[in-house]
Formats: structure tokens, sequence, C-alpha cells
């Protein structure tokens, strides 16, 4: 796994072969990437803006959003392993001066977020999980986004999301086994 473009290009990434994490394949997050920069739907730049990678695993997003400028992002992930994997990766980047990382469930920090804005907040939870629903009814709640902003969740090609009022979808791509949705709140 390398990082696609930024500062950071062509640098590896670390990353934990298991059942547990599914890493975001370099193809589909060369395509999430190439939307966000490229669609008339986007109204977001990642340059200079904070990020929130919930379920972030070893931080393939948030890490490529850091390469290609954003100013900030916050990584948020329960599993102790991915959890090692992730701040090697961050230190051997050299950003964790660009970084911060939660470890614990990502409704704990969202109650914590202390009035935190974000421009860009991805979701890349487990197929097979669907709490993620509550998770952004809590982010709409507590109002920790930015007027102009951007949600990416990652799913299973072939779930069926229901966002009624949660998200404004924007549009939704599928790449084999992953569906991406990009929307705002």
């Amino acid at each position: 796994m390398r990082l696609i473009s930024g500062k950071l290009k062509g640098k590896k990434l670390l990353f934990l072969n298991s059942a547990i994490t599914r890493p975001l394949k370099d193809m589909v997050r060369e395509s999430v990437f190439n939307i966000i920069i490229h669609s008339n739907l986007i109204n977001i730049q990642i340059q200079n803006s904070t990020v929130l990678d919930l379920y972030s695993g070893t931080g393939s997003f948030g890490i490529e959003c850091i390469s290609r400028g954003a100013k900030k992002a916050i990584f948020v992930e329960n599993n102790e392993k991915a959890i090692e994997v992730l701040n090697k990766n961050l230190e051997k980047l050299s950003i964790k001066n660009q970084a911060s990382l939660f470890a614990g469930k990502i409704e704990t920090f969202l109650n914590q977020a202390d009035k935190k804005k974000f421009d860009i907040i991805f979701f890349d939870p487990p197929f097979a999980e669907n709490k993620f629903y509550n998770e952004l009814k809590l982010i709409k709640k507590l109002n920790i986004f930015n007027k102009k902003n951007l949600v990416i969740i990652h799913r299973e090609a072939k779930n069926v999301e229901n966002f009624n009022g949660l998200l404004k979808v924007l549009t939704s791509k599928k790449y084999g086994r992953s569906k991406i949705t990009f929307g705002i709140l």
C-alpha cells in the first residue's frame, strides 16, 4: 500500500493483514480523491481542511489527506493492533504534528470532540456493522462539521443504505466489492 499523491507520494504504508481490518485499496483511494478534486458535485478543498477518519484502521485515508495538504487529521480507532500500525505509519512519515489519534470508541470521541469542526469526515466501518448510522446522527446532533463539508462512507457494494434525513447523498460509486458514498450533512 502506497501514498498516491502530494508531499508523501510513493511512500509505503504499513498495513494489518487480518480479517479484522480491511485496508482501502490504492485504486479505490485514488478514485475517491479524483472525485473529491474533480467532481462538480463536491465543493470542498483537501488543502487546509480538518479531516476526521473514523474506523481509521492503519490510517490510509487520513494520511493521504495530510499528504495532499490537509491541515490536520484526527484518527479514531479501537483495535489495538491497528492502532499500533497507525502509530508506526505516523512516526515513519514524520506527520505526528498534523495528526492525532483517539484510541477508543467513536461515540466516546464524538462526545468529547470539544466543539471541533470538521471539513471532511470519512467512515470505513466493518461491512457487517450498521452502528455508523448512530454515529452519523450524533455528528449531526453535536454539529461538529463545517457548513461546507463532505462525508465519505465506504461500504460493501451489495449493501443497501438508507440515509434519509441523515445525509444528502451527492453520488455513489462502486469498485468491485466496495461502494463509496459521498454526501453532505
